[in-house]
């Protein structure tokens, strides 16, 4: 894009009737060129894969092949709970190809967790690695369309195991079976269920079709600013929406190849540098918090001349940090705005002035307004809800709806707009500024964590009879996790039982969720209906009035 102005008039994305992703971008780059190369494995210990588009073409062939033979079909579900490990895309793929609904799931997860998203979503296959398996063996038998286990890395009883199905002397055929029933997948067609936390009861299923990789032309080529013969490199789990924006569908429909950098365990934001200078990475996409703890580093050092693009996206980045950025490597931090229900739709993008803290403007294909509780346009400069435009052309790349749920379908649609549950301003240069959410959900490192979740497993603590869970500011993560606690008679506040109750949360509950920081406290603000006020105690936050027992760095 060079002209803005030009670009956002006349931009048009057209969705054909019939479209798949595996067969369209996947299939149609490795028959054209056999040698183009479309993704780098690396592991921390250096271990390193390539994959070229043909050999994803034949290996989630094969993969659909294996689902096929399973009793997967058309309009099935089927969880992908894998690391960062080449097997996500190849599953990934043949689940498209066969259309399929496939659901990325965090390997971060609990029992309780997953039994929630198999139940919730009527997942019939769930595909993972030996290390999560005993999880799904824990409570499968509580999950009843639950009726197929995969394996990637091994062989276990009961399990259908990746590594025998394609092993010699009978593996999968590389050619796709037409089997009966097999249809074409239509742009409208159901394509990926992504789990998104709310702020009041369990994580919503968001529902994408089959039109959201073209949708994803504005990330890819629009704000990654991704051509043939970039290497592109974005650091998010495989669990989360995000990665369909740079590891997956963003890249690919650009025809660029991916670098996926496969973390494991303890992890030091700085051990990327060497990596981007290694692979002479051409775009490179962050969360803040990732560019906060880089930046400590001395970049200078780093061989990063090959790096032309950065962008990040998540909450905004504080100046000083892209200032430092700047410095040491000669290049702007471009940020975005888009949410798991939708794709890039604000940016700043390489053709227009950086704003240091602003997300950009509205990408191409959509219109963005900001409006106040009673859908009224809010001048400029005032701080308004951002509402997308849906009618009477729906842009590519929105979400279908929550899955399951009436009622919070209804919430976010009204008359012709969708309301992201976010607030901005604009500025006279028509450049969106960030301002919060309106409702609780804590944004922490690249994660969205739902208070009721975190509260949920509190209250399962012995010691606790009422919880609060709120953002509070943090200099490197953004926001971290903080809970206030109400303890029952006979429990007194501690170093030790904060300490206590942060491990209990860690257990019963994904390990990023639980809270940093806790406060003792002898009640909850209220509302007159009894409904926890965390509106007062997340101001609380912000105005630096809180108070920690105890505080983990």
């Amino acid at each position: 894009m060079d002209n803005y102005e030009e670009t956002y008039r006349d931009f048009r994305i057209e969705v054909p009737e019939y479209y798949n992703f595996g067969f369209d971008v996947i299939d149609r780059l490795g028959l054209a060129d056999r040698n183009r190369l479309a993704l780098i494995w690396v592991n921390q210990e250096g271990n390193e894969k390539t994959f070229t588009f043909r050999q994803l073409m034949n290996l989630s062939n094969s993969a659909a092949n294996m689902l096929l033979k399973y009793g997967v079909k058309k309009g099935d579900r089927v969880i992908i709970m894998l690391p960062r490990v080449p097997e996500w895309w190849i599953f990934a793929v043949a689940c498209i190809k066969l259309g399929a609904v496939f659901c990325p799931c965090p390997t971060m997860l609990t029992t309780k967790d997953l039994r929630y998203r198999i139940n919730a979503a009527k997942i019939k296959m769930i595909v993972t690695d030996a290390e999560n398996a005993p999880k799904v063996e824990e409570i499968c038998n509580e999950c009843p369309t639950l009726s197929g286990r995969l394996v990637t890395d091994a062989k276990l009883p009961g399990w259908v195991s990746y590594i025998e199905e394609t092993t010699y002397p009978a593996p999968v055929s590389r050619s796709l079976v037409k089997v009966a029933g097999m249809e074409k997948t239509k742009g409208t067609d159901p394509m990926v269920i992504y789990f998104t936390s709310g702020t009041t009861g369990e994580p919503k299923m968001v529902l994408h079709n089959h039109a959201l990789p073209l949708g994803h032309i504005t990330t890819g080529a629009f704000w990654l600013d991704l051509k043939e013969n970039d290497l592109h490199f974005t650091l998010a789990d495989t669990g989360w929406a995000k990665s369909s924006w740079g590891k997956f569908f963003g890249p690919w429909i650009c025809g660029a190849c991916t670098l996926v950098y496969d973390i494991r365990g303890r992890f030091k934001p700085t051990e990327l540098l060497p990596v981007l200078e290694q692979y002479e990475v051409t775009v490179f996409c962050a969360p803040p918090t990732v560019y906060r703890m880089l930046i400590l580093a001395d970049l200078e050092k780093f061989d990063l001349k090959e790096l032309r693009h950065c962008v990040s996206a998540g909450e905004p980045l504080n100046p000083e940090v892209i200032r430092v950025w700047k410095e040491g490597t000669g290049l702007t931090i471009y940020e975005g705005y888009g949410q798991t229900e939708l794709v890039l739709v604000i940016g700043t993008f390489p053709c227009m002035e950086a704003k240091a803290g602003s997300m950009g403007r509205p990408s191409p294909g959509w219109q963005i307004d900001l409006q106040d509780e009673d859908g009224k346009p809010v001048p400029r400069g005032e701080v308004g809800r951002i509402a997308i435009k849906v009618k009477p052309d729906r842009p590519v790349g929105l979400f279908d709806g929550y899955l399951y749920d009436k009622e919070a379908n209804e919430e976010v649609f009204a008359g012709d707009y969708y309301y992201t549950g976010d607030k901005a301003y604009m500025d006279e240069d028509g450049y969106f500024w960030f301002v919060g959410r309106d409702d609780d959900v804590i944004k922490s490192s690249g994660y969205r964590i739902g208070p009721f979740e975190v509260e949920s497993a509190l209250l399962e603590h012995p010691a606790i009879r009422e919880a609060a869970v709120v953002g509070s500011p943090d200099v490197i993560r953004g926001m971290i996790v903080k809970a206030f606690i109400v303890l029952k008679d006979g429990y007194q506040p501690s170093e030790q039982l904060a300490k206590d109750i942060q491990k209990f949360v860690k257990k019963h509950t994904a390990p990023y969720k639980y809270p940093r920081a806790i406060e003792f406290t002898d009640d909850l603000p209220k509302t007159i209906s009894g409904k926890i006020k965390r509106n007062v105690l997340r101001e609380r936050e912000l105005s630096g009035e809180g108070k920690n027992t105890r505080k983990d760095e």
